[in-house]
């Protein structure tokens, strides 16, 4: 049963710290909030860690943050490889790869784990029906979407979004502390596969995929039409290599999987390119080469969850 509550949130937990749960961590802390952070090993922390710190070394040098800031956003955060440690958490935000099990067995265990009644729950998620992930716990009115952009730092939008039994009380909660705490501007999307952005965006690269595959132009023709033509700051292909081959796929086959529209269909050439390993700057190679990855962000694009 959700309980009503309008305290605030002061502590936030982060599961995951990838490229999306270190910048959301990041924003987390940046905003004075007690921020505890997980990732399943010590490695994997480590390097999550030292994403977070290089992103606040680039702040600086640009002087978007003083050393003052950087050195209370490092001070509030802590790091953890046990998820029984967010069992104080006000809220728990999930930031882990778009697979519907991985995510659900961590809504089921964070339930079972946090001890607040008024506690909330937040995913990141892409694509995957809020619903689905809110039933995985007892108190699905205190589930929701909370769905940010790459790099977090930068890109000020975040979709909340409610599902069918999330409660008036935690929706106004979650909009006050992304909207008043962390100052981003949030939108309302609905629980559907894809909510607004990535509804738009997915087909829009897809189509780009398709004109490549069917010999219509090359990669580097493609991009520059795109960002030369219509001043986007990046090509579609080229945000593909950013965001992840195989991330662009799971929510591609997540919206088509709901939808069943063609537009959502994976292309035949994504796939194989995902089967082969090519998964864009991660790897080295996507539909564009890339240098040795050093986590630096992208230029500004709406984009979906690059793990």
């Amino acid at each position: 049963m959700s309980r009503t509550s309008t305290a605030p949130v002061r502590k936030v937990g982060v599961v995951g710290c990838g490229l999306m749960g270190s910048g959301i961590a990041e924003v987390c802390a940046r905003a004075g909030l007690d921020t505890l952070v997980y990732e399943v090993n010590g490695d994997a922390l480590a390097t999550g860690r030292r994403r977070i710190e290089d992103s606040l070394t680039r702040a600086l040098e640009r002087g978007r943050l003083t050393p003052a800031d950087r050195d209370a956003t490092l001070a509030a955060l802590t790091f953890t490889t046990a998820l029984d440690d967010f069992a104080d958490r006000d809220l728990v935000l999930e930031a882990v790869p778009e697979n519907e099990e991985l995510k659900a067995g961590i809504f089921a265990d964070l339930d079972r784990i946090m001890t607040r009644p008024d506690a909330l729950f937040a995913s990141n998620t892409s694509a995957i029906p809020i619903i689905t992930l809110g039933t995985a716990t007892t108190r699905p009115g205190q589930v929701a979407g909370l769905h940010f952009f790459n790099p977090v730092p930068v890109l000020d939008l975040v979709e909340l979004v409610p599902s069918l039994a999330t409660t008036d009380d935690t929706r106004e909660r979650l909009r006050a502390f992304a909207a008043d705490t962390l100052g981003r501007h949030v939108i309302a999307a609905p629980d559907r596969a894809g909510f607004v952005v990535n509804a738009l965006l997915i087909p829009y690269l897809l189509s780009a995929v398709r004109m490549l595959e069917a010999g219509v132009a090359s990669a580097h023709d493609i991009d520059t039409g795109m960002v030369r033509g219509c001043a986007h700051p990046m090509g579609p292909l080229a945000l593909i290599d950013h965001i992840g081959l195989d991330t662009t796929l799971a929510v591609a086959e997540t919206l088509h999987t709901e939808f069943r529209e063609p537009l959502y269909a994976p292309p035949p050439l994504l796939s194989r390119m995902v089967r082969a390993g090519r998964l864009g700057r991660k790897t080295g190679r996507g539909f564009h080469e890339h240098p040795p990855r050093t986590d630096a962000p992208a230029p500004a694009t709406a984009a979906t969850n690059a793990r």
